[in-house]
């Protein structure tokens, strides 16, 4: 064996379950653009300008937020108790979780916490100055809850390539928050030194797609992967958007992960 493609044997391996759903799940839109520049360097798909529920990539956005607000203090801190009815479907929710743990899991009842903490009002400011999609925080129709649902395939939905806009602005630092907010923003999206050279940092979300009705589509949900990669003095923004026809056998999110990690990261990168 040539050892030294052992890097790219083992991120092949790692990727094999979400190349073989590929089949049924759609490339709503893969987008990857230059983030000085705003070059696009590499699009495929027809839904790049599609809108979709902004999913648990928008805790992105409120890792800024809670930073900038000063809740959020560091990786570890603060550390908030697991409690009876905040949402519990992943069993790895279920207990006392950090900053750094919060967006490695996705959970969905820290992300409120933090929402809650920071205010309606503030909150509805952040989203506006930053030019987040379609900056609608309303929430589900006549519920009032946009301060802690409107980005779970609710009201707040944004595009691949607005995505990239907000993306390529936490790079060049231009939105209205402070350094520190950058820095563990970072940090804490930090996904690793990939095979290719490039280090990752970004989120996955998954969440249901909708009927013409505006009903949950059952079985048929988005998968997101966004972010940003650095290699040498060379950063890239990058939004993947998928759809599943079937009903997916592991989360859409991860699955667009491993893919894209794959198909622009790896041994094989064409960046």
């Amino acid at each position: 064996m040539d050892f030294r493609r052992l890097p790219f044997l083992v991120a092949v391996a790692a990727v094999l379950p979400a190349a073989a759903a590929r089949a049924e799940t759609v490339n709503a839109c893969t987008v990857v653009a230059d983030a000085a520049s705003g070059e696009i360097l590499s699009r495929q798909g027809e839904g790049c300008g599609m809108r979709a529920t902004s999913a648990s990539t928008f805790k992105l956005a409120i890792s800024l937020m809670g930073f900038d607000a000063g809740f959020l203090k560091d990786a570890h801190t603060p550390a908030l108790p697991f409690k009876k009815g905040y949402a519990d479907w992943n069993p790895a929710w279920r207990g006392t979780t950090d900053p750094a743990k919060w967006i490695k899991d996705s959970v969905v009842w820290y992300s409120q916490q933090v929402t809650t903490a920071i205010g309606k009002d503030r909150f509805a400011r952040y989203v506006r100055e930053f030019h987040y999609g379609n900056e609608d925080v309303s929430g589900y129709p006549g519920k009032d809850n946009g301060l802690t649902h409107a980005w779970l395939s609710s009201s707040l939905e944004i595009t691949p390539l607005e995505q990239l806009d907000f993306l390529r602005r936490i790079v060049r630092r231009e939105l209205p928050v402070g350094s520190h907010a950058y820095d563990m923003t970072q940090a804490i999206a930090d996904n690793g030194m990939q095979p290719g050279g490039w280090r990752v940092y970004g989120k996955t979300g998954s969440g249901p797609s909708k009927n013409p009705d505006g009903t949950n589509a059952s079985g048929k949900p988005w998968g997101w992967f966004v972010g940003w990669a650095t290699k040498g003095d060379r950063t890239v923004v990058f939004a993947r958007l998928t759809r599943d026809t079937k009903r997916p056998a592991t989360s859409p999110g991860i699955a667009a992960r491993a893919v894209m990690l794959d198909d622009f990261f790896s041994a094989k990168s064409p960046l």
